[in-house]
């Protein structure tokens, strides 16, 4: 019996595909439904259907088991399914976030190796993809080919899929794409899918560190699906009818946790392409949801906030995951309120190690999980130590997250260097992230040593931003810090040297990034400086936050 209750000999370890996640799936959720989006619900029987003809497509276009595919899509149904076929022919899916600017996508594009995106045609206040990716790939209009690309941007990319009945210069479109799955049967895919391995590379994540640029971490089928049937079938006890729902983009690992986790068990995923306040509540309510995935705390507030939240019927759901533990107390109290019988978990995670590390469950004290992240999974280690000597703290001590397990990435792509720098010889990732464990189990997180934002629960690293300030021609030299924040928990704000006499304007620069940079990582306020306060040898970043919150009215 472990420490936290969970019962260590009932759990056996079981490790698949993504291929054949979702087929198990069918088998126990029989003519079920899997996905249910605003305007579209699709039973196992007819997502596999779809899964299998877009693998035939795909592999009719030349991709091979190995090949990375960009997946540029917003959550939706046909999300799910690009990632399912690209499992079921054994390639490696890139999940490109849909905030990403043209200079984003361009990187990720290039630095992944991709050969083959998977995009749509949707044109809305949110994406307009076609027009990001021409801008990313200015050569993507005048190609003589669109199944046999040859750009500069990405010399391996080879085509774009753009689904939906728009067609555009440069891309295969669904006409052309429709006519190539006709040459491939299914029985040709099951014989692909056959081959993958459970240790092969099913995804790859960009996440941000503290250089200028995201890193790629490679995700194995086996760190994905141990994880989500780990959650699933023990941590949250999922049962057959779970309802699980999230409306975070399955771009982000986290929330596809929730989605593989119900598919593990024949359940139903709900999600939403674009958070909407209004439309999570009529989905909770009318769909019966009985898993809430919602850790931050910006969707909380709109929720409560919307004129519907005082009737809003959240008596299905039995489950939330949430960390609380972050929130103004009003928030948890408002659940606590609404929703007194549903159980409440924290969550703590990272990309590296496949999205969840430690979370609550139903053997707990319930009010844990309104004050702390839970406890690690099974079979998952992890321990605070003393970044410089190594040493190990006790209870209530902080120190740096160290973590062992299957979950674990398996290194950053084309980056040997920074993958050597996360591991040490004993197998344990340094997450360089500053946590303590309580008398119980049960884990807290403090903040981070190395130097990056979490802006409404996306990481942002102050290189990547301070880079492109540096670009434009008036700035020498910029710093960004972490201003709190009680709707997005923190916000990114910088302080600017200006390159000699040249007059800019704080809103030019702020611009300058929006028309760069993901929103959620353009600065709020910007400052000019003359002199910058120094150590030794290093700018000292604490004085500048402390003086724009002080000059500001904020406080931790």
């Amino acid at each position: 019996m472990g420490t936290t209750g969970e019962d260590y000999a009932a759990i056996r370890i079981s490790a698949t595909t993504l291929g054949d996640l979702l087929l198990r799936g069918r088998d126990l959720g029989g003519d079920k439904e899997a996905l249910v989006f605003p305007g579209e619900r699709k039973s196992y029987d007819a997502v596999i259907t779809s899964v299998l003809r877009r693998a035939r497509g795909l592999k009719a276009l030349g991709v091979k088991r190995g090949d990375h595919v960009g997946i540029l899509l917003p959550s939706s149904i046909e999300f799910v399914e690009t990632l399912f076929a690209n499992a079921m022919l054994g390639a490696v899916s890139v999940l490109m976030n849909a905030r990403y600017k043209a200079p984003e996508v361009a990187y990720v594009a290039h630095n992944a190796d991709l050969t083959t995106i998977v995009t749509n045609d949707l044109v809305s206040e949110h994406v307009d993809f076609g027009t990001r990716l021409n801008e990313a790939l200015p050569g993507l209009a005048s190609a003589a080919d669109p199944c046999e690309l040859h750009l500069p941007e990405a010399p391996r990319l080879k085509r774009i899929v753009m689904l939906g009945g728009n067609s555009l210069p440069g891309f295969v479109d669904e006409a052309r794409f429709d006519a190539a799955v006709e040459t491939v049967s299914e029985a040709d895919i099951h014989a692909t899918r056959l081959t993958v391995r459970v240790r092969d590379t099913a995804m790859i994540l960009y996440t941000s560190g503290t250089s200028a640029n995201p890193k790629g971490c490679l995700l194995s089928h086996e760190a994905v699906t141990r994880e989500a049937g780990n959650l699933a079938r023990y941590r949250w006890e999922f049962r057959s009818d779970e309802r699980a729902w999230s409306p975070l983009p399955l771009f982000h690992i986290a929330a596809m946790l929730c989605m593989l986790g119900a598919m593990d068990v024949g359940g139903t995923f709900i999600g939403q392409p674009h958070f909407d306040a209004g439309e999570s509540l009529r989905q909770i309510g009318e769909e019966r949801v009985t898993m809430m995935f919602l850790p931050f705390v910006t969707f909380h507030q709109a929720m409560i906030a919307h004129p519907d939240w005082a009737s809003a019927d959240l008596s299905s759901v039995r489950l939330q995951n949430s960390c609380f533990a972050f929130m103004p107390d009003r928030v948890g109290q408002a659940y606590r309120d609404k929703a007194p019988n549903m159980v409440q978990v924290g969550t703590m995670g990272m990309t590296e190690a496949t999205g969840i590390v430690t979370t609550g469950g139903y053997a707990m004290p319930p009010e844990m999980g309104f004050s702390k992240l839970g406890y690690p999974l099974a079979g998952i280690e992890m321990k605070i130590v003393d970044p410089e000597t190594g040493e190990e703290k006790g209870t209530d001590e902080r120190g740096e997250i160290l973590i062992r397990g299957y979950n674990l990435f398996d290194g950053y792509y084309k980056d040997p260097e920074k993958t050597a720098q996360a591991f040490d010889a004993d197998g344990w990732y340094h997450s360089a992230d500053i946590g303590s464990i309580d008398a119980h189990g049960h884990v807290m997180f403090h903040g981070r040593f190395k130097d990056m934002l979490k802006v409404g629960g996306e990481n942002v690293a102050a290189a990547e931003v301070e880079a492109v300030l540096a670009a434009h021609p008036a700035v020498r030299l910029a710093q960004v810090v972490g201003l709190p924040d009680e709707r997005l928990a923190e916000i990114p704000a910088a302080y600017v040297e200006r390159d000699g006499d040249v007059a800019v304007a704080p809103e030019e620069l702020i611009a300058y990034v929006k028309e760069r940079l993901a929103s959620f990582k353009v600065p709020r306020h910007i400052r000019f400086i003359d002199e910058w306060p120094m150590s030794a040898s290093k700018i000292q970043k604490f004085k500048l936050r402390a003086a724009l919150m002080d000059e500001l009215g904020l406080a931790d």
